[in-house]
């Protein structure tokens, strides 16, 4: 069984991180917006996937969107929330065909990713692969804008994490014969670690 103690305390870091990245936004204008992490954050990209993971179908989306748009919500994810605060367009999905606008940003989340490689592999985009795909829109942006308009763009802009919790879900919940064997210290500091670095590569792009 899972210990709640383990899986609130992660529930309260997802949830501090995304009020704290909405507060820093509101009422001030931002440039673009780069979104990373799970179903907390994904607005369609499993949608584009061979995957069980998705939520493409109603009653998903029918409160504001009135169909389903590939978001775990009957409507609007934290997200869309922040885009409106900091006067951005809703930003769309990164494996979007009709996703040909990298200037507002792009939001890469994909259900049931973790920070960990391992976690729900063949089935969700991981972070290590999120951050690819940013790393791919950057030389996107190098060669539309030119490097220092890049440069520009990158540092102004905001980022959004929310990835973890499908780590230390499948932590909690797979048998222990199916992982290696982690001490619940050592797992926590493993997806830490992902996730720190991950924020460096991000912070070493501009």
């Amino acid at each position: 069984m899972a210990d709640l103690r383990f899986t609130n305390f992660s529930f309260f870091l997802v949830l501090f991180a995304s009020l704290l990245v909405a507060a820093s936004c509101r009422g001030h204008s931002r440039n673009a917006l780069f979104i990373f992490g799970g179903s907390w954050n994904d607005v369609g990209n499993n949608n584009y996937m061979e995957t069980a993971i998705k939520a493409n179908f109603l009653p998903y989306g029918e409160t504001f969107f009135k169909n389903a748009t590939g978001r775990a919500s009957n409507g609007r994810l934290v997200p869309d929330f922040i885009a409106g605060f900091a006067k951005l367009p809703l930003i769309p999905p990164y494996l979007s065909p009709d996703n040909n606008e990298f200037t507002n940003g792009l939001n890469y989340a994909s259900a049931g990713a973790g920070a960990l490689t391992e976690t729900n592999v063949g089935m969700t985009i991981g972070l290590k692969t999120q951050l690819s795909f940013f790393k791919f829109t950057k030389k996107h942006l190098d060669v539309k804008l030119g490097e220092a308009k890049t440069k520009t763009l990158l540092s102004r802009a905001l980022y959004m994490f929310s990835i973890g919790s499908s780590d230390y879900i499948t932590f909690a919940t797979h048998k222990k014969t199916e992982l290696p064997s982690y001490a619940r210290e050592e797992y926590v500091k493993m997806v830490i670690g992902n996730l720190t670095d991950a924020i460096q590569v991000i912070n070493m792009s501009w």
